[in-house]
């Protein structure tokens, strides 16, 4: 970061980047869709970039980090996909070549404490995952090993998945 251009771009727009406002539709409640209804505004600050001129971007390989922006990523995270370094960065196993697997949740599952009731026992293996889809009310036992693609369906009450391995396969429960 140029201190300088920044104390200068702050200074020319009274201490504020002119970044564009991004508007999202939301409910006061996330998990009642019938609470009441608000407008979120919001900025994204790699848009500040423009207001710098000369500046570029950089991109931080997933080496780097792993990022986590819903359960499904977090589901993952939490799994033998992915290790912590000694210098404590999570980064995927080297068996995965950068690719991590690609998680598909329920909606039932997009809150936390949600998705930690899918996995009481802790995630399934997903060092050979590719892709899982869990569709409807379930957990996860102890022991349980994902290969290749694998969907869960479920639309009864709540059952679960018994452990053993899993491959190139739709369960239905």
């Amino acid at each position: 970061v140029d201190r300088q251009a920044l104390k200068a771009e702050l200074k020319k727009n009274d201490a504020l980047l002119p970044l564009p406002v991004m508007k999202n539709n939301k409910t006061v409640d996330p998990r009642d869709k019938a609470s009441t209804l608000v407008l979120q505004l919001e900025t994204a600050m790699g848009a500040a970039i423009q207001c710098f001129e000369g500046s570029t971007a950089l991109v931080v390989p997933r080496s780097r980090f792993a990022p986590v922006k819903t359960t499904g990523d977090l589901f993952a995270l939490r799994s033998d996909a992915y290790t912590l370094t000694a210098d404590f960065r999570i980064t995927l196993k080297e068996e995965r070549k950068n690719v991590p697997p690609t998680i598909k949740l329920d909606d039932m599952y997009k809150f936390v404490d949600a998705m930690e009731k899918l996995i009481p026992n802790g995630p399934p293996s997903l060092i050979d995952c590719k892709k899982v889809v869990v569709e409807g009310d379930m957990t996860f036992a102890k022991g349980v090993i994902l290969k290749g693609e694998v969907t869960f369906k479920n639309s009864g009450a709540s059952k679960e998945v018994a452990a053993g391995t899993y491959e190139d396969k739709t369960v239905e429960l």
